[in-house]
């Protein structure tokens, strides 16, 4: 496993160190939420970078980049955002939200799969079930896209990427601070199913993760 910190800057001063807020101290229910994603351990496909987070979204605010890769080949990539709003937030149903975008191209075959966008939604839900992280609101959508080349590009294959965007609220432990480090766990293997990578951990091995729906390997078996 990789250590998250690793890759972050060594400061957080709730500014231009990639968090976001209305000006003054950071609160310390977001300090900590911050503190837990830098000491988390993602899956060591996953290369995550600090990004600029969202300015509108909420008073305080934490993104992070991320791409899963294999053999130097880039498989999919996402963005997740960390959201504070102090006063609460009626829609949330609590005082953090986190928000994602993940995207992948797809195989033609697996494209093609009717029942694909509710199976990458269990993806993520059941990522988060498989590590029984506590969640409420969760909602979002997933877009399946085409290219079909024509002309001087019809040697080129077509291509469809997956989308899925999608928000939810986690659950708030003492302080009022959620598991940020294993929700950014979960939100790993989510990105590491949508680039095709096999499952990591004994448990997800033996099938575990409640609501999970596997799709064939888009890249065929990678380790023996």
């Amino acid at each position: 496993m990789a250590a998250a910190q690793e890759q972050f800057p060594d400061q957080f001063d709730g500014g231009e160190d990639g968090g976001g807020g209305e000006g003054g101290a950071a609160p310390p229910a977001f300090r900590a939420a911050v503190g837990a994603l830098r000491a988390a351990r993602v899956r060591p496909e996953v290369g995550l970078v600090t990004a600029r987070p969202p300015r509108r979204l909420a008073p305080w605010a934490y993104a992070l980049e991320a791409v899963a890769a294999e053999g130097g080949e880039d498989l999919a990539d996402g963005r997740l955002v960390l959201l504070h709003d102090p006063a609460g937030h009626e829609a949330w149903r609590g005082t953090f939200r986190l928000v994602t975008l993940v995207r992948a191209e797809l195989e033609p075959e697996m494209a093609a799969d009717p029942l694909l966008p509710e199976v990458c939604w269990s993806w993520l839900t059941g990522a988060l079930e498989a590590r029984g992280l506590a969640y409420a609101e969760a909602s979002g959508t997933v877009t399946r896209a085409g290219s079909y080349h024509f002309g001087g590009l019809a040697d080129r294959r077509p291509a469809t990427q997956i989308e899925i965007r999608a928000s939810w609220t986690p659950g708030e432990g003492r302080g009022g601070v959620p598991d940020a480090a294993a929700h950014l766990a979960a939100w790993g293997d989510l990105l590491c199913q949508v680039a095709g990578l096999p499952p990591s951990g004994p448990d997800r091995r033996e099938g575990g993760g409640a609501g999970v729906v596997p799709l064939p390997q888009r890249r065929g078996p990678r380790h023996p």
